[in-house]
């Protein structure tokens, strides 16, 4: 380790002779969200002519996913463990694979040569004095696919904001591709009026020293613009957003009542913007952890006041989530919902909250239905749903038979559905 200053020199090389490596039928596994290396994806990509059917595994692609246009077909085949908007039209068009998994299990595919990993594409930052490098802002699946991979290649990026907890040495990385660049950035949403109400409805189920986990999306930053006047909150959370920084810099999250881990702030990936990274940058109260830890239940539910907040797209008269279908077409994944629902189940006071609009398509739509959509999966079962939040009110579903399950949901759907629904679900039987 002492000795890694030589190491590095000759690790060196450019993003083109790094991606020679790579040959046809690997399988390679790219770093998480806004942590892709995209210098190292476009050199990628730009071998398409020169190799065939090569599997690309990723899951939020953040960058613009070249590898998995129609041109690409030959070249790349798409493994998606979670459908962004630049691979949605692949995989519905059948030119991509979904894979589904748990995000909390996704490590276990590659340890146990489920899906065996070739290639690692990731970025890192430069070395500390003893040779470890940061994951940056990707640490959740990328951290186990390099200890995993037969090759490492990394692009050394010092614009890659170094966060605490897991690290990898310039012993485990065989190509190194110095390239700074700034880091793909997630704006953040437009808040609306129902995204509001909603927030300040989820707002009234958090107490003083709540530890939190929030999903992506205008709902969960709308929980945040409520919690102005909580008490020390704290952050365990698959990943984490600008709308944290706000509260932390308030004074509002603490971390100091947490359980485990106390006095930091835990995720296993990041997405925001420039503020977000900024912060988390040499800040020892931030710890990045895989994601077999972060998602794992039994750490979740070790926290005392866990509240884990997700969306949903719709859930049905007996408490079934759908979170990930549109239909029968695949909108996005379980990611780590059922993951922290199933934690904030196990913790001491816990609370689960699926979130969602009541409505969708302005309003003809009714997203609390009798069914869920013919041919959509189920996300989160009926049996581990807790609490289910519109802008019309909370319904508490846990210990609640079907019939009483069905009238909470009519109660806080929007009023222009409760009649049909309260007519279907008698006609179905559930009340």
């Amino acid at each position: 380790m002492n000795n890694w200053r030589d190491l590095y020199q000759n690790k060196i090389v450019s993003a083109e002779q790094a991606v020679q490596h790579i040959k046809s039928g690997d399988r390679v596994v790219i770093g998480h969200a806004c942590g892709e290396p995209p210098t190292l994806v476009e050199a990628l990509v730009t071998r398409a002519p020169e190799i065939s059917n090569v599997e690309i595994v990723h899951m939020v692609a953040m960058g613009p996913a070249k590898f998995a246009q129609p041109e690409m077909e030959r070249s790349f085949r798409h493994n998606a463990l979670f459908v962004g908007g630049s691979t949605r039209k692949a995989v519905e068009e059948k030119r991509a694979d979904f894979t589904p998994c748990f995000f909390s299990e996704i490590p276990r595919l590659f340890k146990n040569n489920i899906l065996p990993v070739d290639v690692v594409l990731l970025q890192v930052t430069p070395p500390d004095e003893q040779g470890f490098c940061s994951y940056g802002v990707s640490v959740d699946y990328t951290k186990i696919a390099a200890e995993c991979a037969h090759i490492v290649i990394a692009q050394m990026n010092n614009c890659l904001p170094r966060t605490g907890g897991a690290k990898i040495h310039l012993d485990v990385i065989d190509f190194i591709v110095e390239q700074d660049e700034s880091i793909i950035e997630l704006k953040p949403p437009k808040i609306g009026d129902v995204e509001k109400a909603i927030g300040e409805n989820i707002a009234a189920l958090i107490p003083d020293g709540a530890t939190l986990q929030l999903g992506i999306g205008a709902i969960p930053d709308a929980v945040l613009l409520f919690l102005t006047d909580k008490k020390d909150l704290g952050i365990h959370s698959e990943m984490f957003s600008d709308g944290v920084v706000v509260l932390a810099e308030a004074g509002v999250i603490t971390n100091r009542k947490k359980t485990i881990n106390t006095g930091k702030f835990m995720a296993t990936f990041l997405m925001g913007t420039k503020r977000l990274y900024d912060f988390v940058n040499n800040n020892p109260d931030v710890e990045m952890q895989s994601v077999d830890y972060i998602n794992d239940p039994y750490i979740i539910g070790q926290h005392e006041n866990m509240v884990s907040i997700n969306s949903a797209l719709q859930v049905n008269l007996m408490g079934e989530v759908n979170a990930e279908m549109i239909g029968t077409r695949q909108f996005s994944a379980v990611g780590g919902q059922v993951d922290f629902v199933r934690g904030a189940s196990r913790s001491l006071n816990g609370k689960s909250i699926i979130a969602l609009p009541s409505t969708a398509s302005g309003g003809k739509i009714s997203r609390i239905t009798c069914q869920l959509d013919c041919g959509a999966a189920v996300t989160t079962s009926r049996n581990d749903v807790h609490y289910v939040v519109t802008e019309y009110g909370v319904a508490e579903l846990r210990g609640k038979c079907i019939r009483e399950r069905a009238e909470a949901l009519i109660a806080i759907s929007h009023p222009d559905f409760r009649h049909s629904l309260t007519t279907e679900a008698k006609e179905k039987g559930l009340m």
